[in-house]
């Protein structure tokens, strides 16, 4: 999938339905793909984010890409794409939230 720019026109709701969708199908083929085949979907789920104010998402999508380029698979990039959708599901786009989910990621890193 491309990234593409969400219209002004589009409310910010159906921008999260489609980041919701597209991180649904990333989980349904994460287990049966390379980690390295996902790095594309999860840059344009990344470049969406941070056109439409969703610093939260655009966060722990560089931390997806840091651990699919680790080599992360599996169960492991299911939960990282837990994390990827409670961001993109967030209603603050603070400094704090994203603290707090680059806090969250970091706690995933040292398990």
């Amino acid at each position: 999938m491309m990234a593409q720019r969400i219209d002004g026109d589009t409310n910010l709701a159906t921008v999260r339905a489609d980041l919701a969708a597209r991180i649904a199908a990333l989980d349904d083929r994460a287990p049966h793909v390379a980690a390295r085949d996902l790095a594309r979907d999860v840059d344009a789920i990344r470049l969406i984010a941070h056109r439409n104010g969703l610093a939260p998402a655009v966060t722990v999508a560089h931390f997806l890409d840091s651990a699919l380029s680790r080599g992360e698979h599996g169960a492991l990039v299911h939960s990282w794409l837990g994390i990827l959708g409670d961001a993109v599901a967030c209603e603050r786009q603070d400094v704090a939230a994203c603290d707090a989910f680059a806090a969250a990621c970091s706690v995933r890193l040292a398990h």
